[in-house]
């Protein structure tokens, strides 16, 4: 049974767009629905640095601090990046690479492969959770995912 969801950054950008745009409001309601069933909705750090990065270059305060309160009204909602999880992603950035099926370009950060060691690494059974994102296909080679509207 899936007791935790983890947010990627397709979801998590879209809690934080501005009132009235269609699928941030479907997102919100599926949050909602989510929180009131007592599922347990988790944004890794590196996911918060990369919603975070890319607000802050549009100069979206609001959105930043929306999304701040969204992390703290759950202690165990921000999911901390650790060095054993760097030491994983780098791992799973190889094996992906010689198996030839990369998860970003060689020179990027390849956020895939840290936002799945953070997963592996939680503590939490694979089977209890679920990645939310809107591209599946990356992150399935190393974890459960689904796109967020499937779940």
């Amino acid at each position: 049974m899936i007791t935790h969801i983890i947010l990627d950054s397709g979801p998590l950008g879209l809690l934080f767009q501005r009132t009235g745009v269609v699928p941030a409001e479907r997102c919100r309601a599926w949050v909602r629905t989510h929180l009131a069933n007592g599922t347990n909705l988790v944004v890794p750090e590196i996911i918060h640095y990369e919603i975070r990065r890319e607000l802050l270059r549009l100069r979206k305060r609001r959105a930043i601090d929306a999304m701040e309160r969204f992390l703290q009204a759950d202690a165990h909602r921000l999911l901390r990046l650790t060095s054993k999880d760097l030491l994983l992603a780098a791992e799973l950035w190889a094996q992906s690479r010689q198996r030839g099926t990369p998860t970003a370009d060689i020179h990027a950060l390849d956020i895939d492969v840290i936002l799945c060691a953070q997963v592996l690494n939680c503590g939490v059974p694979l089977s209890d959770l679920v990645i939310a994102t809107t591209n599946a296909k990356h992150l399935l080679q190393f974890a459960p995912a689904k796109e967020w509207s499937e779940i």
